[in-house]
């Protein structure tokens, strides 16, 4: 991996420090109550500086998805077992306790921000279609039988996963207390993604 040079590193910081500034303003106030001006000045930037950075106000809130993009490229790129490589991507994460797990109690002033704002719920939802298109694209690459259905299925099995045990957090249980229960359930939830692929596959094989 190449190390990044100073340039680089500096641009990061500023994104780092935008985002991190934003992400407070609106845990405390909620997203419609903060404004891009009082983004770039608490950050102590230009609006425009704001904007070379961020296309919208909801990425600077949503700023970790880039990263989760990245991880599952390079995570199934190349992989001879694409849907594996995919389940693979998001147990490391949940087994890391990686924020883009979203396995942890105080993830739950998140997702109500979120849950509050129409504009963070569409670019959510918005993403979630990037994401079956990127993974529909190396599922492909890779040769995985019926990529555009498998990644449909498998993406639509995680978020199930992930949005049950974002309620039960939510409602108050640990997330500790029901991490063997949850990782169980997203590794069967790709098992299932894959025999339901495998089906239609079959039944067009076969011609009926």
């Amino acid at each position: 991996m190449t190390t990044p040079g100073l340039r680089e590193r500096k641009k990061q910081e500023l994104r780092d420090r935008i985002s991190g500034v934003a992400t407070q303003l609106i845990l405390t106030r909620g997203f419609e109550a903060v404004s891009v001006s009082e983004i770039a000045a608490a950050a102590g930037v230009s609006r425009m500086t704001v904007f070379n950075y961020f296309a919208r106000k909801e990425d600077m809130f949503l700023d970790r998805l880039p990263e989760l993009t990245g991880l599952i490229e390079a995570g199934v790129r190349g992989s001879a077992t694409p849907l594996a490589a995919l389940r693979d991507v998001f147990l490391q994460l949940l087994d890391t306790r990686h924020p883009l797990a979203g396995f942890a109690d105080r993830m739950t002033y998140f997702w109500q921000v979120v849950i509050d704002s129409p504009a963070l719920r569409a670019r959510v939802r918005e993403f979630l279609e990037e994401l079956e298109g990127l993974v529909a694209g190396l599922f492909e690459e890779g040769g995985q039988a019926q990529p555009r259905l498998t990644a449909a299925l498998a993406l639509a099995a995680y978020r199930v996963c992930y949005v049950d045990a974002a309620a039960r957090i939510m409602a108050g249980e640990q997330a500790e207390s029901f991490f063997d229960e949850h990782r169980a359930r997203v590794t069967r939830a790709f098992d299932q993604a894959a025999i339901g692929a495998a089906a239609v596959e079959e039944n067009e094989g076969s011609g009926r």
